[in-house]
């Protein structure tokens, strides 16, 4: 992965947001395969795009141009949507990034109609949790022994927290990036 030091300007990056597009797919793929065991492939990410999906991306602007630093896809089907995926790369985590990226995507998908988002995450991952939980997501299912752990066979599984939103009190009118 390569460095970002030359955007940071004391300490801090400059962000915008805007929703993702095929030109984007590359990179969304290379953050997802190093946050995740499984990572998606560039088709896969095209395939969410063209087929609708809401899709955003954080960009890290800087003189010599811009980089898609975080990325988080949903599916919205009627009222409802799901969070698949949310990742940011390596060097900007732990940075704050993800909540602001997270209520930017929240107010896109309430937009496409949704007024519920929902997600599953492993019990093992306390930041995601503390940042889903810190926006308004509340547990309401569990699936014992779900995920695998991370220290190979025969160690304990991790449940999956299934989590929901409600979006309805945030405003669904578009407005353009």
């Amino acid at each position: 992965m390569f460095w970002l030091w030359p955007w940071f300007w004391l300490g801090q990056l400059y962000t915008t947001f805007r929703p993702a597009s095929i030109l984007d797919s590359s990179r969304i793929a290379a953050i997802h395969d190093e946050s995740f065991a499984i990572g998606w492939d560039r088709s896969e990410i095209e395939r969410m795009i063209l087929d609708g999906h809401v899709a955003d991306v954080m960009i890290s602007r800087a003189p010599i141009g811009e980089v898609v630093t975080g990325f988080a896809i949903s599916r919205v089907v009627l009222d409802e949507a799901e969070l698949l995926t949310i990742a940011l790369d390596s060097e900007v985590r732990g940075r704050g990034f993800s909540e602001s990226l997270l209520e930017r995507h929240s107010q896109r998908v309430r937009q496409a109609g949704a007024t519920s988002h929902f997600l599953e995450v492993a019990d093992a991952n306390e930041p995601a949790l503390a940042l889903y939980r810190k926006l308004g997501f509340v547990e309401i299912g569990r699936r014992k022994g779900y995920y695998p752990n991370a220290k190979g066979v025969g160690a304990a599984r991790h449940d999956a927290l299934t989590m929901r939103r409600d979006l309805s009190p945030l405003d669904p009118t578009p407005r353009f990036a």
